[in-house]
């Protein structure tokens, strides 16, 4: 086992991987931008780095500075977090060559998965439904993509190839706009991601959006712990997430599972990932995989009982999964609200001085946060400040844990959604379970019309 990690991350998800390491005996290093130096994690990590002022291509994606933190250190591991260098191949295989471990997947599997059109031809191969579409990057020839979108089905979605996080998207629903959405989204798909190709699927209207973790080692054996439903979405953004995902049949969801902890055998897949999908009508069908921690692992956490990061840790260490498909159990409900420092009406970021923080207790109740009275949110990062999860031995009672949780919470100083999650919380058809994706758009934009 490691003796030493570097954390190359910031906020919550920094503050629970050295709380693994913690637990584990393992010393963890910090690397912190100027913005985050009076950061909780830093305060609390056995040896901290500064490595470059507060901009994000200067510190927390600066490869050079990171590697050289860990060289100085002394640290034998690197892990990403989530966000950031996670999913970046290259920084994958940079830690490797520097002779540190990467707690992750193979530099290879990242490159695999993170174009989204050779993932979703692995997939194909290893026997995991897709969403019709594509089987390739879309030519330049105008009148074979016409011809493509007329045998897909209108309407249809063109989505960049190495995209991700919601960008580089676009419905398309008659075949007058089809070129000129096409041909914007190579432009913009060029520019955020330095990779122009695109690919045309069908736009399924109203999905749930479902994904199943899996775990894998280097020896060839992969889990899967369950599903989660991530369908309360605005922009593409994640706003809850629970598990079990309600309402879908056990045995669908099982299906699933396997042909997802199949694939990561036929790929040569190691560590933590995730497999999203659309599900609607009864059928799942693969949108894209994220070679890393998820933020919202806490919920399958509580209800199987497995530290993933510890697995992660783990796994990178060499060691074989200490448990196997059928020990795998699952128990009672979770749900996560991410807490974004942002104006809960028309979500303008919200950073600044946190006055009082006061987080919600009792049973059942985790808080994953960095945040405390006192600490500065600095704007120059995401919004999300912390999580409320909550487990409960039925949904409803984990709703009300929930309910009881973010009445308890209070944070003043700066905005926060929280107003919002409690909104949804007493939402009916949040209640009856099984939104779509497209369910909290529309309740945003009704809540607005009635203001």
């Amino acid at each position: 086992m490691f003796k030493k990690i570097l954390i190359a991350n910031r906020g919550e998800i920094a503050l629970r991987i050295q709380r693994a390491c913690r637990e584990m005996g393992i010393q963890a290093v910090i690397v912190y931008s100027e913005a985050d130096r009076d950061a909780k994690y830093v305060k609390l990590a056995d040896e901290a780095v500064c490595i470059g002022p507060p901009p994000s291509q200067k510190s927390y994606l600066h490869m050079p500075a990171i590697i050289s933190a860990a060289e100085v250190t002394d640290a034998e591991a690197i892990h990403p977090g989530y966000g950031f260098l996670s999913e970046n191949a290259d920084f994958a295989e940079r830690v490797e060559k520097s002779g540190f471990a990467f707690i992750g997947p193979r530099p290879e599997s990242i490159r695999l998965m993170g174009d989204k059109v050779s993932a979703k031809d692995a997939m194909i191969k290893a026997g995991v439904p897709t969403v019709p579409g594509s089987a390739s990057s879309l030519p330049d020839d105008p009148k074979e993509i016409i011809r493509m979108a007329r045998e897909i089905g209108y309407p249809v979605i063109i989505k960049a190839a190495g995209g991700g996080g919601g960008r580089g998207m676009r419905v398309v629903h008659s075949e007058s706009a089809l070129i000129h959405s096409v041909e914007t989204t190579r432009a913009e798909a060029g520019s955020a991601f330095n990779n122009p190709a695109v690919y045309m699927e069908k736009f399924l209207e109203n999905p749930r959006h479902v994904e199943i973790q899996v775990l894998a080692d280097q020896h060839g054996n992969a889990v899967w712990l369950g599903e989660r439903d991530c369908s309360m979405q605005r922009r593409h953004q994640k706003i809850i997430e629970e598990a079990p995902a309600p309402g879908i049949p056990r045995k669908t969801i099982e299906k699933i599972g396997e042909r997802c902890a199949a694939a990561c055998r036929k790929i040569g897949y190691r560590g933590a990932g995730t497999f999203e999908f659309l599900y609607e009508n009864g059928e799942f069908y693969f949108i894209e995989m994220n070679t890393r921690v998820q933020v919202e692992h806490p919920v399958t956490e509580l209800i199987t009982g497995i530290d993933i990061v510890q697995q992660q840790i783990r796994i990178a260490a060499g060691e074989p999964l200490p448990f196997t498909q059928k020990q795998i159990g699952l128990r009672g409900h979770a749900i996560e609200c991410r807490i974004n420092a942002e104006d809960p009406y028309k979500f303008i970021p919200s950073p600044g001085r946190i006055s009082v923080w006061h987080p919600p207790g009792g049973p059942g109740v985790r808080v994953d946060s960095h945040a405390y009275s006192n600490y500065v949110v600095p704007s120059n990062y995401d919004s999300m400040i912390g999580k409320i999860i909550v487990h409960g031995d039925t949904r409803e009672q984990a709703m009300a844990r929930m309910r009881s949780a973010l009445s308890e919470m209070l944070v003043e100083g700066i905005n926060t959604n929280i107003p919002l999650h409690r909104q949804l919380m007493a939402d009916a058809a949040f209640i009856a379970g099984g939104t779509n994706i497209h369910y909290l758009e529309g309740w945003l934009a009704a809540r607005k019309a009635a203001l």
